[in-house]
Formats: C-alpha cells, sequence, structure tokens
C-alpha cells in the first residue's frame, strides 16, 4: 500500500499530475485546482491509500508537480 498525500491549496492546477496519473487526478471545474481522486480531506490535506501498482504512475506525478504539494509514503 502507499499513501498519496496532496496540499491543495498550494496547487497551481498547471495538470502535471493528472497527465501523469489520469485515474487518480482531476482538474476541479470550480477553482482550476488539480484533485486527488478519492481522498480525504482534512485541514486542507487531502490523502488516499492506494494499492502498489499506482506508485509509479503517482511518483512521476510527484516529480512533475512544480510546487511540490504531493508527497508519495510507501506502507
Amino acid at each position: 500500500m502507499i499513501r498519496i498525500i496532496q496540499h491543495r491549496e498550494r496547487c497551481i492546477g498547471c495538470n502535471a499530475c493528472v497527465e501523469a496519473a489520469d485515474y487518480r487526478w482531476r482538474i476541479s471545474r470550480k477553482d482550476g485546482k488539480c484533485t486527488l481522486v478519492g481522498g480525504k480531506e482534512k485541514k486542507g490535506v487531502y490523502t488516499v491509500l492506494v494499492d502498489d501498482h499506482e506508485l509509479e504512475d503517482n511518483i512521476l506525478a510527484k516529480a512533475n508537480c512544480p510546487v511540490n504539494i504531493i508527497t508519495i509514503v510507501k506502507l
């Protein structure tokens, strides 16, 4: 399992994470920021637990994020 963490309030909506893992990231029509699909919000930080098969794509999403708001934790 891996945990994906996003600090959404700092997102600039560049779409880099969506391009890397479009099944896990979406652009919000409301505010133009990226949304972590399945993420649970707590104090502005979104987290989701996913299977290991998503690891490579989401590491790429993290690496491509220009504002460095994505964290990947291997459990």
